[in-house]
């Protein structure tokens, strides 16, 4: 009865372990949501800035399997390169032993006052006004329940030492390739391998001896570094060939990284008493976490100056799929940093009204010349334009979903806005067609005089077209001031069209037929051009 009351004190740590980082993560990763963006965009092809990018946003998240699902979204996005992307893994490797390290002070007597942070934590999130203040709380609570849970699972550990039968068992798996696969399948499964290394952290602290003591505990520790590999490698499935490679990046680093150290040990049978153990006597838990930072410091330091032969190795087992189509700029794993996620919407947006714009240039010109046979590719045009439009609102929805800012909350506003105006703009290409459907079978005809004023409307709706698509990437005065500009030449365009219009009607010289088709079609010209002056404006919100 006693084993499964420690069972099930085990799991109740774990599980408020897990919980706690949870909070840490969603809460540091709020706070750090702009400096994450400037930090990722830091990037360079650089290895060493890569690498310290990779440790300090790990640090920050408390989470390289968050880290490294992000780098594949920026890789599938296109915003990283390969080379950049591995050095930002290896980064991150570096990055997640803080964790250990957290772990690793239940060695140190201070546990229960640091478990006071959960009600710090608490009292901010429900009394505190402002929302930084509640979300900093959150992160607060989530490191006490951090404290809580390893406070649970070394309690767990006194019992699990007092039984014969686990001691035993224990022991007995002291082979370094059983002890590896046990790191590797434990951390698969736990999607965790800082759940993993604090828990051997706990029995190394509560005197429980893997294996058959030595370097046996470091083979766990070898494993869990395999096993973190498989969040990254779930997440590239469906992605492009490049996001798999960063995905294979990171579990060739990883692997290379064990088998090296494997080899180290199977050497050096005295490795750990004659370097961790003497180093730190009496802290066994700190003695774990520091050989945790050392293995991925030192891995490192060996594989950065073979990130070109790393990526190249990718590239060799990972071939290019023919034809392989774009995948835009939007990526699901983008979602855990909203703020990076919202300027790839941005560049979404302008990949949308890009098609929105061309599908109406390509109706106007089929007007001006009187053609039907742009009508399918319009037609065609208009539907895809319609589905991205639907899949960026859809995102936008998930973003909306995440614990982001007020700011952020604006913006997004803002996005579902433009989204709407450029579909406006996509649908009078679809009208356009109409009225050059009705003027091809009604026979009506204008005047190449008509024709070239209607021209010089739509060069200057091109004009704000330009400006405006600038003014949704730079919040620039400048910038609105030559689009409101514009956009009164095109609003006096259409009253000297229609009035030159009416005035030829009383003359005699135009088809009364033809009004219908013209009035309309100028009126969709300048309505085009207000969505444009509304998206140039959405900025200045």
């Amino acid at each position: 009865m006693d084993i499964f009351y420690a069972i099930a004190e085990l799991l109740a740590g774990l599980g408020a372990f897990l919980l706690g980082f949870k909070l840490l993560s969603d809460g540091m990763s709020k706070l750090a949501n702009r400096g994450l963006k400037r930090l990722f965009a830091k990037t360079t092809d650089k290895p060493l800035v890569g690498v310290g990018v990779g440790a300090m946003s790990t640090a920050i998240l408390q989470a390289s399997g968050i880290v490294t699902v992000m780098v594949v979204g920026f890789v599938n996005a296109n915003i990283m390169n390969l080379t950049q992307a591995a050095a930002v893994i290896m980064g991150s490797n570096i990055g997640t032993t803080i964790t250990a390290q957290i772990a690793a002070l239940q060695s140190i007597d201070i546990m229960k006052p640091l478990m006071l942070l959960t009600f710090v934590g608490a009292a901010m999130a429900l009394f505190g006004k402002k929302d930084k203040v509640k979300t900093l709380g959150l992160a607060l609570g989530g490191l006490g329940l951090v404290f809580i849970g390893m406070q649970f699972m070394q309690g767990s550990m006194d019992i699990f030492k007092e039984s014969g039968v686990v001691t035993t068992a224990l022991q007995s798996i002291n082979n370094p390739f059983l002890l590896l696969l046990l790191g590797v399948l434990a951390t698969a499964i736990v999607q965790s391998s800082s759940a993993i290394t604090s828990i051997v952290i706990s029995m190394a602290a509560a005197g429980l001896i893997i294996g058959n003591g030595g370097n046996s505990v470091l083979y766990v520790i070898l494993g869990t570094n395999i096993g973190t590999c498989v969040t990254a490698l779930i997440s590239a499935i469906g992605a492009s060939a490049n996001a798999k490679r960063a995905s294979l990046i990171h579990l060739m680093f990883n692997v290379f990284g064990a088998m090296f150290f494997m080899i180290l040990l199977l050497c050096w049978r005295g490795f750990y008493e004659q370097t961790f153990v003497k180093w730190f006597a009496g802290l066994p838990g700190t003695q774990i976490a520091m050989f945790h930072t050392f293995f991925n410091v030192v891995c490192a330091m060996l594989f950065v100056p073979f990130i070109k032969v790393f990526v190249k190795l990718s590239t060799l087992l990972v071939k290019d799929k023919v034809a392989a189509k774009q995948t835009g700029f939007i990526d699901e794993r983008l979602l855990k940093t909203p703020s990076i996620a919202l300027a790839q919407i941005n560049k979404e947006a302008k990949v949308m009204a890009d098609h929105a714009f061309g599908n109406l240039s390509l109706a106007f010109d089929g007007f001006i010349e009187l053609e039907s046979d742009h009508f399918e590719k319009v037609n065609s045009i208009t539907d895809e334009v319609e589905k991205l439009g639907n899949r960026m609102v859809d995102y936008l929805v998930k973003i909306s979903a995440k614990n982001i800012s007020i700011a952020e909350e604006e913006t997004v506003n803002n996005m579902h806005h433009n989204i709407n105006d450029i579909l406006r703009i996509n649908s009078f290409a679809d009208n356009i067609v109409k009225y050059t459907e009705k003027s091809i079978n009604e026979n009506l005809v204008f005047s190449d005089d008509v024709k070239k004023q209607l021209a010089e409307m739509f060069t200057n709706i091109k004009e704000l077209y330009t400006y405006s698509i600038k003014a949704l990437f730079k919040a620039d005065r400048e910038i609105i001031r030559k689009v409101d500009e514009i956009e009164e030449k095109i609003d006096l365009n259409k009253k000297q069209l229609i009035e030159g219009h009416i005035c030829r009607l009383n003359q005699g010289v135009c088809q009364p037929d033809s009004s219908g088709v013209f009035i309309n079609l100028v009126s969709n010209l300048e309505r085009a051009a207000d969505h444009l002056t509304f998206i140039a404006h959405s900025t200045q919100k």
